[in-house]
């Protein structure tokens, strides 16, 4: 997708100007309409829409305008003008048209700042992915024609700045798509590691640990989950040093389980062609900090990848396992479809023994239970810190992503007592599931500020809910975390 700003429309294939709640036009909309000779409020008038957000009127070949067709696009209220606003009008003015023929979209967006006529950009691009790579039979009429954007402001070199960090951080979401997208015997731990290792070409420094190197670290829970795998367990580490030496940096943990049967306690068939996205939470991890070394953030920042697959072979751990994570907690292993937490346990406190950062905060799609408590479009999180959850919870409202702040009562953690080890990895049957899963990593937390995200409603979309947002991959949390960092950490 090219983006490119303009400081007037000499001709266009398609036109769009942004029609406010009430029907109202913006000045540049209401002089195309003169030009036209009344017939884009004509034509509002005897339509349904009525400026609402997600709402699309064509107005082909209007007399009087240099325009093959003029689209008229829902912008909401005139006197809300935010970020989320202007995306979902840049978003979904090329979502009206993507399949039409056309080339060249051009967005008349005079009437915004020129941060804000860059952030119809960002939108456009957002809504302009696809995974579409293993298709190789598309009909032509289901293929996006649109491939330029063009959008018009009153300055081009502010409209340019503005876009360039917006770049970085929809690079940064399109990566982590990508990676959900992936199925598993393209996407298994040793590649996740390679793709992540070339973001060194961001200034990123990547390191790779194999099994031998986690061993001898004493990483037996993360390992213990790959052990029926014929693929490599790996742990990617990614730093950005774009603060001042020696501060401490953010840690981002990531579980990246590249493909979950369930292990020994095996899934059932149906559905579990999506445990191929078992792995959103390392996918976010690592778009983020693709983002951050994108747009050159200025704070030193940490991510911990834990990769495994989770497959039942003769290899596999059992149920009734006990093992030992690298904190010394002794572990008993009732359901090896509880994995996630065990491959985290070991990730956050290799993360904090080493890095000893300022706070840390886990993503996973961790659990079911999170779906059945707070639906498909919200994400759960739990926190030991105020602070750090009520940053992510202020940075999620600005971008769009949802999050629900739950409980993490100490009086639950009764509910993962083993009478045989230190704790087990599953609470008493299903009540408060994602609640047993978070009291279990913060015992590996080591009483660092922490938060962890579950994202299992929230990374993969089979209904997409809204223009910048597709089916399919997310890359949830991405824009969240960059928000956060930006917001609260950057000096």
């Amino acid at each position: 997708m090219k983006i490119e700003f303009v400081a007037a429309v000499d001709a266009a294939e398609i036109l769009a100007v942004p029609v406010h709640e009430g029907r109202v036009l913006t000045a540049a909309g209401e002089a195309l309409d003169a030009k036209a000779a009344g017939a884009l409020t004509k034509a509002l008038s005897k339509s349904r829409v009525t400026g609402k957000t997600g709402q699309s009127l064509i107005v082909a070949a209007p007399a009087g305008v240099n325009a093959d067709s003029v689209l008229l696009v829902g912008a909401g209220a005139a006197d809300k003008s935010d970020d989320l606003a202007v995306e979902a009008f840049g978003g979904g003015a090329y979502a009206a048209v993507k399949l039409s023929g056309a080339e060249v979209l051009t967005i008349d967006a005079s009437h915004l700042s020129p941060e804000h006529a860059a952030r119809v950009g960002f939108a456009a691009r957002l809504a302009a992915y696809r995974f579409d790579k293993y298709l190789t039979q598309q009909k032509p009429e289901k293929i996006p024609s649109v491939t330029t954007i063009r959008i018009v402001t009153t300055d081009l070199r502010a409209a340019e700045a503005a876009l360039e960090p917006l770049s970085a951080i929809a690079d940064g979401v399109v990566f982590a798509r990508d990676l959900v997208s992936e199925p598993a015997n393209v996407l298994y731990p040793a590649e996740f590691a390679k793709r992540v290792k070339a973001l060194e070409s961001l200034g990123l420094e990547v390191e790779i640990l194999g099994e031998a190197e986690m061993e001898k670290l004493g990483m037996r829970t993360l390992l213990a989950v790959g052990q029926g795998s014929r693929r490599e367990s790996q742990l990617a580490v990614i730093q950005w040093k774009g603060g001042e030496a020696g501060a401490q940096p953010l840690a981002f943990v990531g579980k990246g389980v590249c493909f979950d049967t369930g292990g020994i306690s095996i899934k059932p068939a149906d559905g579990m062609e999506d445990m191929k996205w078992d792995m959103g939470g390392a996918a976010a991890v690592a778009g983020t900090m693709a983002a951050l070394a994108g747009r050159k953030a200025k704070v030193n920042a940490v991510g911990v990848l834990g990769l495994v697959e989770n497959m039942p072979d003769g290899d596999a751990q059992r149920p009734g396992d006990v093992v030992v994570s690298m904190s010394g907690q002794t572990i008993e292993v009732i359901n090896t479809d509880a994995e996630g937490r065990l491959v985290l346990a070991d990730a956050l406190w290799y993360t904090q023994e080493r890095f000893k950062p300022k706070f840390m905060i886990d993503l996973a799609t961790l659990t079911g239970a999170m779906i059945v408590a707070l639906g498909l479009d919200y994400a759960g999180i739990f926190s030991n810190s105020d602070e750090v959850s009520d940053n992510v919870l202020s940075a999620s409202k600005k971008v769009g992503e949802n999050f629900w702040r739950m409980p993490i009562p100490a009086i639950y953690e009764q509910h993962i007592e083993s009478k045989i080890a230190d704790l087990k990895n599953m609470g008493n049957g299903r009540a408060g599931g994602s609640i047993t899963a978070a009291l279990f990593l913060q015992r590996f937390t080591n009483g660092v500020p922490w938060a962890h995200l579950d994202i299992a409603p929230t990374a993969w979309a089979n209904k997409s809910p809204s223009a910048t947002v597709p089916e399919g991959g997310v890359g949830f949390a991405v824009r969240t975390l960059d928000r956060m960092v930006a917001d609260a950490y950057e000096s």
